[in-house]
């Protein structure tokens, strides 16, 4: 089927650049919608909340929500174990039939089979997680993880004795670039000398793979590692093997790996489910697009490990505080990547939107 671009990016993930601000792109029309004493929400999740990552982040935002508007006014249902496949298509029609007002999508992969169902439901609001097209009846989220990956990556720069580090990302797709890049861009701001390697599971949530791939990249004398997958099975193996620790994603993971959990990436989806579902009860929800970073408080940077020195939390404070106030880009100037081509010249940036449009490259120092 033919999508309508309203941003240059893709991502399970992704969304479309927005300003400091996260003020709404210009769209292509939207719908008025009537009040409401009660709505009814549905949430499509690609995992459960017991992942303790991403979709536990997104079921977190979902009672907050809850708690900030009310249970008399706000009724949720949630389906869990949705494959990015074409029976999504029928959860989404399922859930649409069913009278739910509004329904999030929480994974990038949920796109065209909302698209497919969208239209087909005007009245009903839908929104889709890291998504890169709208319709009148259908909005995009998403967050700047990306920002969060500069800020570990400072403290992995730092405290790495081997000066290698890793990425298990999940699969090949633009947000796993960017955030690749931003992690080794910081750490060898750090330690000019510092290498990440890079690999993939082919999954969001597969522990036994991430588990393995933790193993093999410890062999190869990995001591810090992030991730890029939804579960704690890599933080579990650096604490079984005593390595100088890593990074949970998209929530605290400390409860596995006390001494190996160095910080975490926590994803507050909350304050927007809450902006978002008010404005379906006021009756002033209009398509739109919403990619907000530390700044506006959706990535959070989560308590430092005790273990780190002192310095390291200073100066990783500094560049989480420099990314809210401008000073600090995650993809200024120079960098070149693994094939010698100049990716952004000294005193240059490559803007957060732009990158998402770029063909799929790694920094110099990287090995995928």
């Amino acid at each position: 089927m033919t999508l309508k671009n309203t941003r240059p990016m893709i991502s399970r993930r992704g969304a479309l650049k927005l300003g400091a601000g996260a003020a709404a792109l210009p769209l292509l029309g939207s719908r008025a919608f009537a009040q409401k004493e009660k709505v009814k929400v549905g949430f499509v999740l690609i995992g459960t909340p017991d992942d303790n990552g991403w979709n536990y982040g997104h079921d977190q935002g979902r009672l907050y929500m809850l708690d900030e508007l009310g249970a008399d006014r706000v009724e949720t249902t949630v389906v869990t174990n949705v494959e990015e496949g074409p029976d999504a298509e029928r959860v989404f029609r399922e859930l649409a039939q069913q009278g739910h007002d509004i329904i999030y999508g929480t994974s990038f992969g949920f796109g065209e089979y909302m698209m497919n169902v969208a239209p087909q439901f005007p009245d009903i609001k839908f929104e889709w997680a890291t998504g890169y097209t709208t319709l009148p009846n259908m909005s995009i989220y998403n967050a700047k993880f990306h920002e969060g990956r500069t800020v570990i990556g400072t403290i992995a720069g730092m405290m790495s004795e081997t000066g290698i580090g890793a990425y298990i990302g999940s699969i090949p797709v633009p947000e796993v670039f960017m955030g690749a890049n931003a992690f080794h861009l910081a750490a060898r701001k750090q330690n000019p000398d510092f290498i990440t390697k890079v690999v993939y599971v082919d999954s969001w949530f597969d522990p036994a793979k991430e588990a393995d791939a933790a193993r093999a990249l410890i062999d190869q004398g990995v001591d810090i590692i992030t991730q890029h997958t939804d579960g704690p099975a890599a933080l579990q193996v650096a604490e079984e093997r005593g390595i100088i620790g890593g990074f949970g994603q998209g929530a605290d993971m400390s409860a596995f790996a006390p001494n190996a959990h160095l910080s975490a990436i926590i994803d507050h989806w909350g304050p927007y489910y809450t902006k978002s579902v008010k404005s379906v009860l006021d009756g002033t929800w209009e398509e739109s697009s919403f990619w907000g970073g530390i700044a506006d408080g959706e990535v959070i940077i989560g308590d430092y490990n005790e273990k780190i020195p002192a310095d390291v939390v200073a100066e990783a404070e500094r560049v989480r505080k420099g990314i809210i106030d401008g000073s600090i880009h995650p993809y200024a100037g120079p960098i070149v990547d693994t094939n010698g081509n100049v990716q952004a010249e000294e005193g240059d940036i490559i803007d957060d939107g732009e990158f998402w449009a770029q063909e799929a490259w790694y920094a110099e120092g990287i090995e995928a």
